[in-house]
């Protein structure tokens, strides 16, 4: 029994051991394309409009060599076979979080041959790519296919046939990886968006690219390189970096300005691929209040009652005042202020550090039934992941009346003064 366990023992640590490069196989989808040709009418013409029509299909994706029996014989096989340009080398985690996508590329109407060995000028292109399902990095590979009969694609684009089981065998030969493949940060931060790439061969001629992509703005071009020239514009990356397969890029300091989508773009005649990255600023509200945990206020007594958000980023936040009796024997059911038209909104304001501020508040003018009560500030925005809550519970006392005073009171000044009259009469 205890070799057995021993040699159990062996097996596992062997099979969490393998590395990376030991993957055979992964399950994929296939996002085939069809043309078709469709008559439209344009300006009182007939005209043949061309259209793309999508087909996801099972597949899967095999590391392996030339001949290799398909691990899967009742799906479409792409098998990798060796290359310089290995996906595998870039996965990080285990293969259950691995999301595998491919889909044909085509490299423009002048057909060009890629710079390797066995490469022509007819080769058909894939791309795959391997998303991590958490959003921990994606990997997006070229693979170049070489048909045993040259296949030139017809005038109207239409794809060669796959069928279900073929086995199309493929090469690696340019690869672009990220390990930020989204990213949320707060203000004033410094920030490095990820951009690396793996080419097949060296001296190859190359533009990297990095764009900014906003909303409602013209898109920025933040660098650019090409090694034919030797020449760079803009700032962020390294070069030197570029020489090694590094084009990421630095953000010195994030602003509200530099939120948006980052576009890492890489040339290589005939491929061009891109990586995008969306960037995301967020900045948690601090919420107070300018009352404290207990509140005493005798009945009728005015007091007014603030919730402030400060320092948040983006600007949508949702305030609200709520309360419930505390009280034993009385409903606990929130009571939503907002909605009674009590909580006032004044404008928000703007930070200098981009933040903004808000406040939401009522005026409290309570009655007997309202001591024991809770009254919460629940603030929710997008940089948290549960409402902020503050809260406050109040007591009222009872408000003396002097109205029964004010009787004997009058009467006792009103003697007072006759005693002094007469007084001051009897020294005359």
């Amino acid at each position: 029994m205890v070799l057995i366990c021993a040699l159990l023992s062996v097996v596992l640590t062997a099979v969490l051991s393998q590395s990376k490069h030991e993957v055979r196989w992964l399950p994929c989808e296939f996002i085939d394309e069809h043309v078709v040709i469709v008559e439209e009418l344009v300006l009182g013409k007939k005209m043949n409009i061309s259209e793309t029509k999508y087909q996801h299909r099972n597949a899967g994706l095999q590391f392996g060599n030339p001949g290799d029996r398909p691990v899967r014989s009742d799906l479409i096989t792409f098998l990798a076979t060796a290359s310089k340009v290995d996906m595998r080398r870039y996965m990080k985690e285990g293969l259950d979080t691995l999301q595998c996508e491919v889909r044909r590329y085509r490299t423009g109407a002048s057909p060009v041959r890629w710079p390797s060995m066995g490469a022509q000028e007819h080769d058909n292109w894939f791309t795959c790519t391997l998303r991590h399902t958490e959003g921990h990095f994606v990997i997006t590979s070229f693979l170049r296919h070489s048909p045993s009969v040259p296949d030139v694609m017809q005038p109207n684009l239409q794809w060669s046939p796959i069928a279900d089981r073929d086995i199309i065998t493929t090469t690696a030969v340019v690869l672009m990886f990220s390990n930020t493949p989204s990213v949320v940060v707060a203000l004033m931060e410094e920030q490095t968006l990820n951009c690396e790439f793996a080419v097949d061969h060296k001296a190859a001629h190359l533009t990297v690219e990095w764009y900014l992509q906003r909303n409602g703005y013209p898109t920025t071009k933040l660098f650019s390189y090409a090694s034919h020239t030797g020449q760079s514009e803009g700032s962020g990356v390294s070069v030197k970096a570029i020489a090694k397969g590094d084009a990421s890029l630095k953000i010195p300091l994030t602003r509200e300005t530099s939120e948006g989508t980052y576009v890492c773009s890489l040339h290589i005649p005939p491929l061009s691929g891109s990586c995008n990255i969306p960037v995301e600023i967020k900045e948690p509200p601090f919420v107070s209040l300018n009352v404290n945990s207990e509140v005493s206020l005798s009945e009728g007594e005015l007091q007014r009652v603030d919730c402030e958000a400060k320092g948040y980023y983006p600007l949508d936040v949702h305030m609200e005042w709520v309360r419930k009796s505390v009280n034993p024997g009385t409903s606990h059911v929130f009571e939503v202020l907002n909605t009674l038209g009590i909580v006032k909104f004044p404008s928000h304001r703007h930070n200098p550090d981009g933040t903004y501020s808000s406040i939401a508040y009522f005026l409290l003018r309570p009655t007997l039934q309202d001591s024991g009560y809770l009254y919460t500030c629940r603030v929710s925005h997008k940089a948290l992941q549960m409402p902020i809550r503050k809260s406050f519970t109040l007591s009222v006392t009872r408000k003396d009346s002097y109205i029964w005073y004010l009787p004997p009171l009058l009467s006792i000044i009103g003697i007072l003064a006759l005693l002094l009259s007469r007084r001051h009469a009897g020294k005359a």
